[in-house]
């Protein structure tokens, strides 16, 4: 289903959405429907696309596991757009797409380990309103990962739930990108994943 857009498409014609387009389809081959909307405002934009050069370089935290954390957090907040923009990312960093894939129904998908399983837990209990995190869950997790990975963890799912609620108030929707890895995502319930 397409986006539906309940901020409007920035027509892009000024310099600054001309720019936006440049550097997007340099480095997605287009433009993410997320810069449509973001380009409505050039401070906005700018911090977060800043932002997320920052985030982008963050490595105290195993790929794989981030990967997992960041997409069962937009499959909590039903973010399809993030689902299908999460599983490139994913092809694109090399990840196991077999398990990517399965991110959405991990619960029922016997491919994760019991530290995939936490991690994946710890993102929807953080994602949950309000926050379900315990401290055997933070304990746990500290102890298996170590206290920076941890903070990594915690920050990025937050910034997850910045990117799949902003996205989806905005009516964003899967934009193809994970056709690009000729796998789709798995089934899911609601209206999350291809």
């Amino acid at each position: 289903m397409p986006s539906s857009f309940r901020i409007p498409r920035n027509d892009m014609s000024s310099p600054f959405g001309r720019v936006v387009v440049a550097i997007c389809r340099r480095l997605y081959g287009e433009v993410p429907d997320n810069a449509y909307v973001l380009a409505h405002d050039r401070k906005v934009a700018w911090s977060v696309f800043g932002f997320e050069r920052k985030v982008a370089r963050w490595d105290a935290l195993d790929p794989h596991l981030k990967a997992f954390a960041v997409m069962a957090t937009a499959a909590t907040i039903g973010c399809s757009w993030c689902l299908d923009f999460g599983y490139y990312t994913a092809h694109e960093d090399g990840l196991d797409l077999d398990k990517v894939r399965e991110v959405p129904r991990w619960r029922e998908s016997a491919v994760f380990t019991p530290l995939e399983r936490e991690v994946m837990g710890y993102a929807e209990a953080m994602t949950a309103t309000p926050p379900q995190v315990t401290d055997e869950m933070s304990d746990s997790l500290r102890e298996q990962l170590g206290t920076a990975a941890l903070v990594e963890l915690t920050m990025m799912v937050a910034v997850e739930n910045e990117r799949s609620r902003f996205n989806a108030a905005a009516g964003l929707a899967s934009q193809g990108y994970s056709d690009v890895c000729e796998l789709p995502l798995a089934p899911t319930s609601g209206d999350v994943g291809r």
